[in-house]
């Protein structure tokens, strides 16, 4: 981590005691202690404003999400601060107020870069169950992480993540067809007009474009799922960016062997499967470190790459591509597949690369839901950006600030703080 993160406290008036049971930060490799992250922090993100009341309700919002108990609602984060009044002023300043939260999400990009090493960017999709009809972008849906319709709002985080840690930078709200067409509802929410019509997996596509936008922020590979849609077009959207890509396909993709000395090449295009265990005795034991346990385990698994190729209509050149399984069972068909334009990555490298899906996944459940990421309870479209923003700088100080990576897991920021959000709502 950079010299900087072991800054003295901020003495500001009016600035707020993090008082947030957080660690040392000796696993990034500097010392400094929760109050230096946290004042690193803030003045990363929050420097930005031009007012310095701004600055302070940012601060104080900050420090809500990091204490309060329950649900992380306006309510429940004024309580921290000063009750009914300090509602009314933070519901303002989150829902009414002018200011981008762009520029923040991209501070915070930066500040990560300086002070971790990600490794790719993790597109994750968060469902958010709601009970009204009235909060931006709000459907009955079908989840299929849990095979399950729900009523509630959908959104794609983009993830900044190594073997260590991860934490959520920019996201993007899905709005379905009601809320893209209906003009009174898209007017009640403050729904910006270039906030259009797209599918789930443009939305997904999407969120990994606008970060990759952002000035002084390095591009990592992307890691996203394209199993449930039009796989061409997101490669395609990607690829002209100048993004790399590590997408989850479904086995029963379509592609063609690229490799002229590999049995199947000019036979046309098969599936993901019959490619892969046409080609499985070119498998080979593939160390990785899993960190989702709780500690760092070394695991082993049988995978391999091949060179392929998308089909084109009209015999256009077709895109190269590496193809990657991974087989938990060497008995039965390879348990996940992978498609990649890494074409000169290893196979162990390409490998590694989407265990940070396991990454994210775990620090979704155990720190972002303690943090408030799907919390905010307002209605408007700006409201719920400018919410996940700080929500989300909540996470990062979290998981920065642990003695060890286990810390930020205990008792406060893990299940039991989880289950006394769930209780609470």
């Amino acid at each position: 981590m950079s010299t900087s993160v072991a800054i003295k406290r901020r003495t500001v008036a009016g600035a707020v005691s993090p008082a947030v049971p957080l660690g040392v930060v000796s696993s990034v490799g500097a010392a400094g202690s929760r109050e230096d992250v946290y004042a690193e922090l803030c003045g990363a993100l929050f420097s930005g404003f031009p007012r310095r009341d701004q600055r302070l309700k940012a601060e104080q919002y900050l420090h809500g999400l990091l204490t309060a108990q329950g649900r992380k609602s306006i309510r429940n984060i004024a309580a921290q601060i000063g009750g009914p009044a300090a509602e009314q002023s933070l519901h303002h300043f989150v829902s009414s107020s002018t200011w981008d939260w762009q520029p923040m999400r991209a501070a915070l990009a930066r500040f990560l870069e300086r002070n971790s090493c990600p490794q790719a960017w993790v597109v994750r999709p968060m469902p958010i169950p709601k009970a009204g009809e009235h909060s931006v972008g709000v459907d009955r849906r079908f989840d299929p992480e849990r095979g399950q319709v729900f009523h509630g709002q959908q959104a794609f985080g983009v993830w900044f993540a190594s073997d260590e840690l991860s934490v959520p930078v920019n996201w993007r709200l899905f709005l379905p067809d009601p809320w893209v067409n209906d003009r009174t509802r898209r007017d009640r929410a403050e729904v910006p007009q270039e906030a259009g019509e797209e599918t789930l997996e443009e939305c997904a596509v999407a969120a990994a474009l606008d970060t990759a936008r952002w000035s002084d922020v390095t591009r990592k590979p992307v890691l996203l799922d394209i199993r449930g849609g039009a796989g061409r077009a997101a490669l395609t959207r990607l690829a002209g960016a100048g993004v790399p890509v590590v997408a989850r396909i479904g086995p029963g993709s379509r592609l063609a062997i690229a490799d002229r000395s590999l049995p199947g090449f000019g036979a046309g295009p098969l599936t993901a499967v019959q490619i892969l265990e046409s080609l499985k005795g070119l498998r080979r034991p593939v160390s990785w470190v899993d960190t989702v346990a709780g500690t760092r385990t070394s695991r082993t698994s049988l995978a391999t790459a091949v060179r392929v190729a998308l089909p084109t209509p009209g015999g256009e050149r077709m895109r190269p591509l590496v193809l990657l399984g991974e087989w938990d069972d060497p008995r039965r068909a390879p348990a996940r597949v992978w498609i990649s334009d890494l074409t000169g990555s290893p196979v162990g490298s390409l490998l590694r690369l989407t265990k940070l899906s396991r990454r994210v996944e775990r620090d979704f459940v155990e720190v972002g839901e303690g943090a408030g990421l799907r919390d905010f309870v307002g209605r408007s479209f700006r409201g719920w950006h400018r919410h996940i923003t700080l929500a989300s700088a909540a996470h990062a100080a979290t998981v920065m600030a642990a003695t060890d990576w286990e810390a930020a897991y205990d008792s406060r920021y893990g299940p039991a703080r989880t289950a006394a959000r769930r209780a609470a709502s």
